[in-house]
């Protein structure tokens, strides 16, 4: 695993790591365009969970690239990476479990989240966080949680609106989850650390 972490941090992986997360990044809030259009302005922040998520990464990324660490966003980006690349595929299922089918798109995005949440776990030896940024992470994740689940600006699944208060605390302890493995991949003792190549 090492080896390939070590492997990941080389640049031409960090090029295509890029390309791939901006595309996908774009693509993203233009999937929240419509939900987006009946938003309130000052909840704009918070309702495209997935797409600023990957945003948060591809600055990561950048910093990468240049050689440098922004340890606030690579601690949002491997909390947020986490959180919603799994609820996204959960959500999915379950739509897929309700309805008794799953629309194209909905497969592309259980493939698409689900890679999204490995990869912030996979580059986390690069990472160079601190306790209080993890702690600024919990508190803008758990904040985003409650204008999902007290205002009702979560993601819109029609299909899936009967259960919001059980998703929405599903929602709260994948935060926590999310937290948590970020405590574990970068803050513990144990965990290993990589240096970027030149």
């Amino acid at each position: 695993m090492k080896i390939f972490q070590y492997v990941l941090g080389q640049k031409p992986i960090l090029i295509a790591m890029f390309l791939i997360n901006f595309f996908g990044t774009f693509y993203g809030y233009y999937w929240y365009r419509y939900q987006l259009s009946e938003t309130p302005a000052h909840f704009y922040l918070f309702v495209p969970d997935s797409p600023t998520a990957s945003l948060f990464f591809l600055i990561v990324l950048l910093g990468f690239l240049i050689r440098k660490n922004f340890p606030l966003i690579e601690a949002l980006a491997i909390v947020t990476l986490f959180k919603y690349g799994i609820w996204a595929v959960i959500m999915n299922i379950l739509v897929l479990l309700i309805d008794g089918s799953l629309p194209w798109e909905g497969y592309m995005l259980i493939a698409s989240h689900f890679g999204m949440a490995i990869q912030g776990l996979l580059y986390a030896p690069y990472y160079r966080f601190k306790i209080w940024h993890l702690l600024v992470a919990a508190v803008w994740t758990l904040h985003n949680d409650v204008i999902d689940y007290v205002f009702g600006m979560m993601p819109r699944y029609s299909m899936l609106m009967d259960y919001s208060n059980h998703i929405g605390y599903f929602t709260f302890w994948l935060s926590i989850i999310s937290l948590l493995i970020g405590y574990v991949l970068v803050l513990n003792k144990r965990s290993y650390q990589l240096t970027l190549p030149k």
